[in-house]
């Protein structure tokens, strides 16, 4: 989930009130933030991919207003409507189909709301953008170009301009194959034959969607005025990304300014669209899911502490207007959730259930205990991580090539949780990374579930159960892990077999394979793995200073 860094200073200048530190801390979990970490300066809260809406300072500080009840309802935005135009290039509607943009005037930055400008535009482009594929940013200095503007399709061998943070004018297809963000984000264009642009009246370059902007409209602290486009493939995610840039950056004091999509494929329409949703709530259904009596006063109440409109229609109804950077505001039960939050959680009344279970060991953690047992034997804690991980995690930083076979998520809420692994290598790597300030020597295991594609299985996603183990010290090495091992193997019942083994985690010679035979015939299961020193790259990556040595093994049934 998506980490917001502000300082007390930058969020008490905006909030217009300072408050003791302890009882902002205390205050953030209660409009939906868990606080990673904090300290005299900075705090560090993580939102949940629901609410983009947070993801700056300005939405943080626009909910605190409502729960301190310092404003209340849904805040009036300056939208002044003008008759400039950006007009569509009809061969983008099987390219990147759909923009929406808007200018937002006086605008006040500084070094710090420069950092925060940057990083909210990442955040959405991650959290509603997908990475870019559904949709994508640009803000611009608006006062280096002007209107009309212009979505056209590029020649990616005969159109050129300077990228962003470059000197050089290079082609479309240049910047693909030639810059950082090019060379990352070139999957997206390089089935087309032709490139999405935004253009000024003057022909300037403002942008290449969904790649980079260009040098000319680069934002400086002296920018005072911004061109925001926002391009995709799904317009309900443009328009919302629109909406929430435009009224999180306008929270200050700015201007919005309106932009007319002309179209030839679709509807013209002006942006940004800040007409609000109107949903009905019932007050028995929010007594019954929330769980207090609460009458219609009251929920009108807590809902504008919550920045909605609210009216009262009658005892029994109360009309809500969502304001449109709540996206996440879907159905009657997500405006009860924000009752609840209005009220106050820690004000909810404690209940205990009106039921009792009795708890029985699980059956299916039986082996799991042998092997905790085991491990715990050898002077090995036991850790528990997250199946998803990243493929610069799970690979690259690994200098492992990504696998066809691994399983993916379709719609990840963070770029470091995008597939599901395949080893608890990276895992237990990750921890030492976190730890690295702990005492050494540090022994570590963890036993879980890993998961592949097999287009010849049956269900083609396949589950396997792995133990892995790690180990960092100064005096860490082969022979000490060949030693682990064999002690492992051995209070497993098993004898054992060694391989030579070329793993690219591992130091070329000092990386082995085994296989297991059991002392007992009746034995249900039989496992096999690697061992070794990890490679010094590796350990580099995990920003690791001491050597690290390693093994993983793979059960299976006997059948």
């Amino acid at each position: 989930m998506p980490v917001i860094n502000f300082t007390y200073e930058e969020l008490f200048k905006q909030l217009g009130e300072e408050l003791p530190k302890d009882e902002l801390i205390n205050i953030l979990p209660m409009i939906s933030s868990d606080v990673e970490s904090y300290d005299d300066v900075e705090v560090k809260a993580e939102f949940f991919p629901n609410r983009p809406d947070y993801y700056s300072v300005e939405g943080i500080v626009r909910s605190l207003k409502g729960y301190l009840e310092l404003e209340k309802g849904i805040p009036e935005y300056d939208v002044k409507k003008t008759d400039t135009t950006i007009t569509v290039d009809s061969e983008l509607e099987n390219i990147r189909p759909y923009v929406a943009c808007c200018m937002i005037k006086n605008v006040k930055i500084d070094d710090n709301q420069l950092r925060n400008i940057m990083e909210f535009q990442e955040h959405l482009h991650w959290v509603i953008g997908r990475d870019r594929k559904k949709v994508a940013i640009g803000i611009h200095d608006l006062d280096k170009v002007e209107g009309p503007f212009y979505y056209k399709a590029g020649n990616p061998n005969e159109t050129s301009f300077i990228p962003l943070e470059s000197r050089e004018n290079l082609t479309l297809n240049e910047i693909l194959e030639n810059h950082e963000k090019g060379e990352k984000y070139a999957k997206l264009l390089k089935e087309f034959d032709k490139y999405p642009l935004i253009v000024d009246g003057n022909g300037n370059i403002m942008s290449m969607p969904p790649i980079i902007n260009s040098e000319l409209t680069k934002l400086t602290t002296k920018t005072t005025n911004l061109f925001i486009d926002v391009t995709g493939t799904d317009i309900n995610a443009v328009t919302n990304a629109l909406n929430i840039i435009a009224a999180n950056l306008s929270e200050n004091g700015a201007t919005i300014e309106t932009i007319e999509v002309n179209y030839p494929y679709h509807d013209n329409k002006t942006y940004p669209d800040f007409e609000p949703k109107i949903i009905d709530v019932h007050t028995k259904t929010a007594q019954e899911y929330i769980g207090i009596d609460l009458t219609a006063d009251k929920i009108v109440e807590t809902l504008e502490k919550t920045r909605f409109n609210a009216t009262k229609i009658n005892e029994e109804t109360v009309r809500v207007t969502v304001p449109r950077y709540r996206i996440d505001i879907l159905h009657e039960v997500d405006i009860i959730e924000n009752i609840a939050l209005g009220y106050g959680f820690n004000e909810l009344p404690a209940q205990l259930p009106d039921f009792a279970t009795v708890a029985n060991p699980d059956s299916k953690r039986q082996f799991d205990q042998i092997l905790e047992q085991v491990m715990i034997g050898l002077s090995f804690t036991e850790i528990k991580s997250l199946m998803l991980t990243s493929e610069t995690q799970h690979y690259t930083k690994l200098r492992k090539e990504v696998e066809e076979d691994r399983v993916t998520v379709a719609q990840p809420i963070t770029q470091d949780r995008t597939m599901i692994r395949k080893s608890l290598i990276n895992s237990l790597l990750e921890f030492l990374e976190d730890n690295k300030h702990e005492e050494l020597p540090q022994k570590i295991f963890e036993i879980g579930d890993v998961a592949y594609i097999n287009e010849n299985a049956e269900t083609k996603m396949v589950t396997v159960k792995k133990l892995a183990a790690a180990q960092i010290s100064s005096v860490a090495n082969f022979t000490t892990i060949k030693s682990i091992v064999e002690s492992f193997v051995a209070n497993m019942g098993f004898e054992m077999e060694l391989e030579d083994h070329d793993d690219s985690a591992f130091i070329k010679g000092r990386c082995a394979k085994f296989t297991t035979k059991p002392l007992n015939k009746n034995t249900p299961f039989t496992f096999k793995g690697y061992f070794g020193e990890i490679h010094p790259e590796v350990l580099t990556n995990f920003e690791l200073e001491y050597p690290v040595i390693a093994f993983e093994v793979e059960f299976s049934e006997v059948e």
